[in-house]
Protein backbone atom coordinates (compact mmCIF):
# COMPACT_ATOMS: atom_id res chain seq x y z
CA UNK A 1 0.00 0.00 0.00
CA UNK A 2 2.99 2.55 1.30
CA UNK A 3 4.50 1.75 -2.70
CA UNK A 4 1.04 2.71 -4.49
CA UNK A 5 0.40 5.78 -2.01
CA UNK A 6 2.28 8.39 -0.50
CA UNK A 7 0.14 9.29 2.46
CA UNK A 8 1.29 5.83 3.67
CA UNK A 9 4.33 4.89 5.57
CA UNK A 10 5.24 1.43 6.12
CA UNK A 11 8.62 -0.08 7.49
CA UNK A 12 9.96 -3.45 8.17
CA UNK A 13 11.58 -4.76 11.00
CA UNK A 14 13.24 -7.72 11.33
CA UNK A 15 12.36 -8.65 15.10
CA UNK A 16 15.10 -10.47 16.20
CA UNK A 17 17.39 -7.06 15.70
CA UNK A 18 15.51 -5.07 17.25
CA UNK A 19 14.04 -7.13 20.35
CA UNK A 20 12.59 -3.93 22.18
CA UNK A 21 10.10 -3.51 18.91
CA UNK A 22 9.27 -7.12 19.08
CA UNK A 23 8.73 -7.08 22.90
CA UNK A 24 6.61 -3.64 22.67
CA UNK A 25 4.42 -5.18 20.16
CA UNK A 26 3.90 -8.25 21.62
CA UNK A 27 5.30 -10.10 18.30
CA UNK A 28 5.01 -13.55 18.68
CA UNK A 29 4.98 -14.68 15.34
CA UNK A 30 5.85 -13.36 11.90
CA UNK A 31 4.43 -11.75 9.72
CA UNK A 32 3.16 -8.99 12.34
CA UNK A 33 1.21 -6.17 10.83
CA UNK A 34 0.64 -3.49 13.03
CA UNK A 35 -0.82 0.41 12.33
CA UNK A 36 -1.25 3.27 14.21
CA UNK A 37 0.28 1.23 16.99
CA UNK A 38 -2.43 -1.16 16.71
CA UNK A 39 -2.00 -5.38 16.09
CA UNK A 40 -3.80 -5.66 12.57
CA UNK A 41 -2.97 -9.27 11.80
CA UNK A 42 -0.76 -12.16 13.03
CA UNK A 43 0.82 -14.41 10.56
CA UNK A 44 0.03 -13.79 6.65
CA UNK A 45 -3.77 -13.19 5.87
CA UNK A 46 -4.93 -12.46 2.42
CA UNK A 47 -4.98 -9.15 1.46
CA UNK A 48 -8.46 -8.49 1.20
CA UNK A 49 -8.27 -9.08 5.03
CA UNK A 50 -5.53 -6.77 5.46
CA UNK A 51 -7.69 -3.77 3.97
CA UNK A 52 -10.65 -4.94 5.48
CA UNK A 53 -8.93 -4.29 9.29
CA UNK A 54 -7.29 -1.34 7.85
CA UNK A 55 -10.52 -0.29 6.93
CA UNK A 56 -12.16 -1.24 10.11
CA UNK A 57 -9.38 0.65 11.71
CA UNK A 58 -9.66 4.20 9.63
CA UNK A 59 -13.57 3.65 10.32
CA UNK A 60 -14.92 6.38 12.70
CA UNK A 61 -14.97 4.67 15.72
CA UNK A 62 -11.90 3.57 15.25
CA UNK A 63 -13.03 -0.46 15.92
CA UNK A 64 -11.94 -3.59 14.38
Amino acid sequence: MAIECDRIVADMVEATEFPHLAQRYNVMGVPKTIANEIGLADGALPEEAVIANIMALASPDGML
